[in-house]
């Protein structure tokens, strides 16, 4: 069955030559020109997948990606221009699964999109952490803490899963972005102590004084393998 993507881009061109590409590769396409149409189309249909442009007229893709994620967490693919670190980096920290700077091929495209579908998608063996009172259906994508679920953007899942396999270890901050599979240094530090602080007030951990997730000044953070 072929994966369902949108694209929300006001680039035509750009919406022939990825439709045609990606459609040749497993996917079906829906194109929408600005971010007000994407929002329409995505609450009209289905999809597994956003591909989203930031500069848009009118909406732009930051914008799109906040609203999406009050609704959703399906993978978010944002297209930026080369150069935008400020647009990577607010784009990362509001909920996008990873981004890729205009101009790219439609090879290397595509393969960052199947790495993102791979991430959000269910895994037949089965992986399960503990540490403490949490619990990482690692599979599933679930997280739970004392029993409760608890709903995290799939960045800060991947980012909790990279340190929870390391529990009691330091993992530095770059090695965090690289596991979660998103591996620009230059974003990655401020973009994962974002990340951390959002992880913490999902957690209940004071982020005045952490006892789940510490930080080790200048190097990274280290997941407690029991709260102190």
């Amino acid at each position: 069955m072929a994966l369902r993507l949108l694209l929300i881009d006001d680039d035509t061109r750009l919406h022939a030559l990825l439709a045609s590409y990606l459609e040749q590769n497993g996917f079906t396409v829906t194109v929408a020109c600005d971010g007000a149409r994407g929002l329409l189309a995505l609450a009209a249909g289905t999809f597994d997948a956003v591909l989203l442009d930031v500069m848009m007229p009118g909406m732009d893709g930051i914008e799109v990606v906040r609203r999406i994620r009050q609704k959703s967490s399906m993978p978010i693919l944002m297209l930026t221009a080369r150069g935008d670190e400020a647009d990577r980096v607010v784009g990362l920290e509001i909920g996008a699964d990873d981004y890729i700077a205009k101009p790219f091929s439609p090879r290397e495209l595509l393969a960052r999109l199947r790495a993102v579908l791979r991430r959000a998608t269910p895994d037949a063996a089965g992986e399960r952490i503990v540490a403490g009172d949490i619990a990482i259906d690692v599979p599933g994508r679930v997280v739970t803490v004392s029993g409760k679920p608890t709903d995290l953007t799939g960045i800060e899942f991947d980012i909790l899963v990279a340190l929870a396999r390391r529990a009691g270890r330091v993992v530095a901050r770059e090695a965090l972005l690289e596991e979660a599979g998103r591996g620009d240094v230059n974003v990655g530090g401020r973009t994962v102590d974002v990340h951390i602080s959002h992880l913490r007030q999902k957690l209940a951990d004071d982020p005045r004084s952490p006892r789940l997730i510490k930080t080790v000044r200048g190097v990274g953070y280290v997941l407690a393998k029991d709260r102190a």
